[in-house]
Order: structure tokens, then C-alpha cells, then sequence
């Protein structure tokens, strides 16, 4: 493996960093050291992050070479950079859920992710953007500004992990964590052209981690491919006994193999839940299909109830916990909440206890129907959004698109999702695929998604971002 010009070094996949930064053929700080001066270069106008730390990450890059030269190489996030959405607490760091309620808060202790990362060697380069406390879109009255697609800056880049998704796209970073409550990892990873996980609930401690919905809330990572996507979940899984919802994962190793394909198996197609896709959503998928065909796997039709019923489940479900969570502050702070904020909050203050636990026993009607549904394929795909990324600033495209989308059904499943690029609009803009499988089966999800971007170059483009008008 020959190590590349410093002009490629942000461009290499994850797997190929780590082989480079093992073998000593990559210095830490040189790796670093190029994803900083992108940085630099072009994050004013994209917004990603709403606190960078430069020198520390530098600091860091410093000590890792000293430890991997010594062989005490922890394996392949050693010296790596990594984006952490501003929901997940760094000890002595203020973690921000950008708002303005949250300004002064300092974390006392690290995030169980963190300390995880930190165990592998990890570097943190900075706190992305979100929206505000995980929920209502981009907002422009709020103390920093809303990230904006690296594809097309006018445009939305997807939420709530937007700032993760694209510190990962234009290159400021090869790894972002983000949280997915209802898609919130998933839609930025499409909306940016991207790779983002939702493994299992439970899989990854939410410890740390300022919630949204507790019963819906997860934590994923955002990665420009499948091998990398893997590796990064395996780093940050585990048993955690101070979150009663954390659960031991089975699986030793999640990242497929290069001679795994797809010969035999049986993909479910939940095609209604696209059915009422744009056009060349609609489109593209088909053609996604066609691939996965391609290469070997049977195509069986799914039937579930409808993507609407789904949907409406989860949100009440969503907006319920969420109002519990900040009741006292939107009595007593309301107007320090950004509109889009305030806005998708309240609703929950209209919800009886009678309202919850009807959606909570619909609930679980919908995953034992998926269940029962999966016990007859391997894993399955749909759709990720129904609509392309609107403008930013288009208050009622956003309103309209939002949820337009068919990801929140496998935060109520709980159930592992992941988004693919599968292609861009005649506008430049990226669509993403979405597949899904069985509790605890990330490696089969992973070996699908792995197989597919193989077989096609989505994955490979980079946008402009000296003509990302």
C-alpha cells in the first residue's frame, strides 16, 4: 500500500487510513493535519460544526503517533478524527443540543460512546451542528446557524444529525457519530450522499447522550462507506450497566467480508412504503433492485400494514416522550426555544396518557407484523425519503418534506437500518437506499449494503465545494 499525496488524504476510505496509519506509513498528525486545513478552508460556509478544537486534535494526533510507533496500535479508529453531534457529552465540554438553553452546559463526564472511542484510539475534532434538541428542522433564530447540503448549499442537508453528515461529505472529517430517534441518522446520510447506521435498539449506550425519546432513541454512526460504517459500530457497542436499555450484542465482528456476496439470498422489497416517492426517487429505486437482483439475491414482495400507520405511531409516540422530557422548560423557558423547536414540541402537551399507551400496544402489533414479515427473507429494502432535499430557507417545502420519509418505521421496530447513496437527481442531489434486517443482524444489513455499493460508484463522488452554489 503506497501512501498518498497529502491532497488525497481526506479522500481515503477509513480501512485504507487505518492500514496506512498501522504500517507507519501515515503520520497521525499529517492525517489529521489535512482534514483540519479543509476545515478551515471551507466550513464557514457549510455550518457543520458548532465548536471545532483544532489544536486539541492536533495534541492528540501527536500522542497517538508516539503510542502506534511504540506498537501499541489499538485498532482502526487510532488516530482518527471523528465529528461528535452536539447532543453527546466530551467531560469538560459544553454540550450545546444546539440551543440556547443549553449554552452554559459543561458535561462532567464522558458519553459512553466517548469512552469508547477514546479506548480505540480516537481523535475529537470538533461538536457538530444538529437541530435544536434533535427535532424541527433547520432554524435561523438560533445562536448558530443551520448546516447546509455540501451538494448545494441553498439546500437542506438533512436532520437532525446534519452537521455530522456533512462534516463526513465535504471531507472534515471521516467519521461522525449521530443519534436516530426518527431517521435523524439516516436522513442526512441520504439528503448528503452518504453511509448512516441505526443498528438495534439497545446495541449502543445512550448514556451520555441528551435524549429525545427514550424509548425510540439510538445512536449510529455516519461514514462515507459500508467497511467503514461497520467498524465504527463495532468500536462503540456494548454492554452498558448504567443504561438499563443497553443489551449485550451477539455478534463478535459486523464487517463484511470481501467474498461475501448475495447469491441465495431472499431480499424483501417493501415497495409501498416508496410508493408515494418523487419520481426519480421512484426511479432510482427500481434500479437499485434491479442491482441487488444482479448479483444474485431473490426479490420477495413484503406487505405491511401502511407506511402511514408506522409513521403516525412513532411520531405520537415521539412527541409524547419528548414533551415529558421538556415540560418544565417550555413552561418556564418557551421563548428561549427556536420556533421550528417550540413548534414540534408542544404538541405532545395535547396527548393524553390514554393516547401513549394506545400507540405504545399499536407498537407493538407493527413489530410483530415486521417481525413475522422478516422470518421469510434475509433482509429487505426501501426507500429512504420520499422527497429530494428542499431549500433551506423554504419554510413550507420544509414543513411539507419532513416527514416524508420511511425511516421512523424501524425506530419503532427498534430494529437495525441503514442508508446507501443510490444515486443523484437531474439537480446534483443525492438519494439514498435503505435497507434493513432482523434485531441484532447488522452483519446481514451490512453485507447487503456492502454487496450493492460495490456494484455501483454513488459512494465515490465527492461535491465541489468551490461551486456547491
Amino acid at each position: 500500500m503506497n501512501a498518498p499525496t497529502s491532497t488525497d488524504l481526506t479522500q481515503l476510505s477509513l480501512s485504507d487510513a487505518a492500514g496506512l496509519l498501522r504500517a507507519r506509513k501515515l503520520s497521525p498528525v499529517e492525517y489529521v493535519t489535512a482534514f483540519v486545513e479543509r476545515l478551515k478552508r471551507y466550513e464557514p460556509a457549510l455550518n457543520a460544526f458548532i465548536s471545532t478544537d483544532p489544536e486539541g486534535a492536533l495534541d492528540a494526533a501527536r500522542t497517538a503517533e508516539i503510542e502506534i510507533a511504540q506498537g501499541g496500535w489499538r485498532g482502526p479508529l487510532h488516530g482518527v478524527p471523528i465529528a461528535l453531534k452536539d447532543l453527546i457529552d466530551v467531560a469538560g465540554q459544553r454540550t450545546s443540543a444546539h440551543s440556547r438553553l443549553r449554552m452554559e452546559h459543561v458535561a462532567r463526564s464522558d458519553a459512553f460512546v466517548v469512552t469508547r472511542l477514546r479506548a480505540a484510539g480516537a481523535i475529537f475534532i470538533g461538536k457538530s451542528a444538529l437541530h435544536e434538541f434533535a427535532t424541527g428542522g433547520p432554524s435561523f433564530d438560533l445562536p448558530w446557524p443551520p448546516s447546509r447540503n455540501p451538494w448545494k448549499r441553498t439546500h437542506h442537508p438533512g436532520g437532525s444529525s446534519s452537521g455530522g453528515a456533512v462534516a463526513v461529505a465535504a471531507g472534515f472529517a471521516p467519521v461522525a457519530i449521530g443519534t436516530d430517534t426518527g431517521g435523524s441518522v439516516r436522513n442526512p446520510a441520504t439528503a448528503c450522499g452518504i453511509t448512516g447506521m441505526k443498528a438495534t435498539y439497545g446495541a449502543v449506550s445512550r448514556r451520555g447522550v441528551f435524549p429525545l425519546a427514550f424509548s425510540l432513541d439510538h445512536v449510529g454512526p455516519l461514514t462515507r462507506t459500508v467497511r467503514d460504517n461497520a467498524l465504527v459500530l463495532e468500536a462503540i457497542m456494548g454492554r452498558d450497566p448504567a443504561d438499563p436499555s443497553s443489551v449485550h450484542h451477539p455478534a463478535a465482528s459486523l464487517a463484511p467480508g470481501p467474498e461475501q456476496g448475495l447469491s441465495g439470498l431472499r431480499i424483501g422489497i417493501l415497495e409501498e412504503f416508496g410508493a408515494g416517492a418523487n419520481a426519480e426517487i421512484r426511479s432510482a429505486f427500481q434500479q437499485a433492485c434491479q442491482v441487488i437482483a444482479g448479483l444474485g439475491a431473490e426479490l420477495i414482495p413484503l406487505q405491511l400494514s401502511p407506511l402511514d400507520t408506522y409513521v403516525g405511531c412513532g411520531r405520537l409516540i415521539l412527541q409524547a416522550e419528548a414533551f415529558a422530557l421538556h415540560e418544565h422548560w417550555l413552561r418556564t423557558r418557551g421563548a428561549e426555544y427556536g420556533m421550528r423547536g417550540r413548534t414540534r414540541l408542544l404538541p405532545g402537551a395535547f396527548l393524553s396518557a390514554a393516547d401513549y399507551i394506545r400507540a405504545q400496544q399499536m407498537r407493538t402489533l407493527l413489530t410483530n407484523e415486521f417481525a413475522q414479515a422478516m422470518g421469510r427473507v434475509d433482509a429487505a429494502l426501501c426507500v429512504s425519503s420520499l422527497e429530494l432535499p428542499c431549500a433551506i430557507d423554504d419554510e413550507a417545502e420544509v414543513d411539507r418534506t419532513y416527514d416524508r420519509q420511511a425511516r421512523t418505521p424501524f425506530n419503532l421496530t427498534g430494529t437495525p437500518a441503514i442508508s446507501v447513496p443510490m444515486g443523484f437527481s437531474q439537480t446534483g442531489l443525492p438519494m439514498g437506499l435503505q435497507l434493513v434486517g432482523k434485531a441484532f443482524d447488522e452483519a446481514m444489513v451490512y453485507r447487503v449494503a456492502h454487496a450493492f455499493e460495490a456494484a455501483t460508484d454513488w459512494h465515490r463522488r465527492w461535491p465541489d465545494l468551490n461551486a456547491a452554489g
